[in-house]
């Protein structure tokens, strides 16, 4: 029997077969069908992150845009990033945070380029005066299904420069204006313990991203700043139609039996960045619908 409000997490969201579609990269959410739930009727702030100045990469659509959502109600300002072809989407992530009463910022870009992590960092710093948290969620795959050999050298340095580079100089360019007790979050994957062979540049840097995460975490203690990151299992995000060629059974390898929704992500980068984990860092937060991990 369930108790009050509580649902059988296997039927909470929706389940596979999802119906056939097809996207070009970035993707899209109107597209979508289900529509991903970012926690728009759902997610309730109480104050946990009250007035903490924020930096979400990717923060227009998908995990980006429920953590956008889920900081905002829970106080912070948002700075988030997109690409320049995700203007829309990044504009209702702007009405999410501002309907919560927040100040956010929408910053057009690439974060594979130095000069544009320099410039995510030096507008934060303009708006806000400081980063509390930094979140690294941008990143790119696209499934190749034929092998090593059909990676293409362009493909492989999209896929390294969005998910590694652009993680590594925005850390870099934003420690000098995170103060003590301030945090950053990185996005890694299941694909990093368990990849999938036609995602392996993918899941290649979804390890290195563990490896920096706990790295820099050590780095970073004296300086009173907390790094951990959260690993996502299957999560229907514009990114999934638009870099797999079949979506109708996304999610279903899971235990849970279906793919996670943006907004069941949300409340681990909240708890990751608030002070009730003042006692975690280099740690990875596991999401995965039951996949067990190290």
């Amino acid at each position: 029997m369930s108790g009050a409000g509580s649902e059988h997490p296997t039927r909470q969201q929706p389940q596979p077969p999802f119906p056939a579609q097809d996207d070009e990269h970035p993707g899209y959410t109107h597209r979508m069908s289900p529509r991903p739930d970012h926690g728009e009727d759902t997610y309730k702030g109480s104050g946990r992150l009250t007035d903490r100045k924020t930096v979400i990469t990717g923060g227009d659509s998908g995990i980006g845009r429920a953590v956008s959502l889920a900081f905002a109600r829970e106080g912070a300002d948002v700075l988030l990033t997109y690409l320049p072809e995700e203007e829309d989407e990044a504009r209702e992530t702007v009405r999410l945070v501002e309907d919560a009463g927040r100040h956010a910022v929408a910053l057009p870009g690439d974060v594979r380029e130095e000069a544009q992590c320099r410039r995510i960092v030096g507008k934060a710093v303009e708006e806000f005066g400081r980063i509390d948290v930094l979140i690294n969620n941008a990143a790119f795959q696209m499934s190749q299904p034929d092998g090593i050999e059909a990676v293409s050298t362009e493909q492989f340095d999209r896929v390294v420069h969005t998910n590694l580079y652009g993680m590594f100089w925005l850390c870099k360019f934003a420690l000098p204006h995170i103060p003590e007790g301030g945090s950053i979050i990185n996005t890694t994957s299941v694909q990093a313990y368990k990849p999938s062979p036609h995602l392996l540049d993918y899941a290649m840097t979804k390890g290195a991203i563990v490896t920096f995460t706990q790295g820099l975490a050590g780095m970073l203690v004296e300086r009173g700043i907390r790094v951990n990151a959260v690993a996502p299992g299957p999560v229907w995000t514009p990114l999934i139609p638009s870099t797999l060629p079949d979506t109708t059974q996304f999610g279903a390898q899971s235990p849970l039996g279906r793919a996670g929704q943006p907004a069941e992500m949300a409340p681990a980068y909240v708890f990751l960045a608030s002070q009730e984990s003042s006692y975690i860092t280099a740690e990875i937060v596991n999401a995965t619908g039951g996949t067990p991990l190290p």
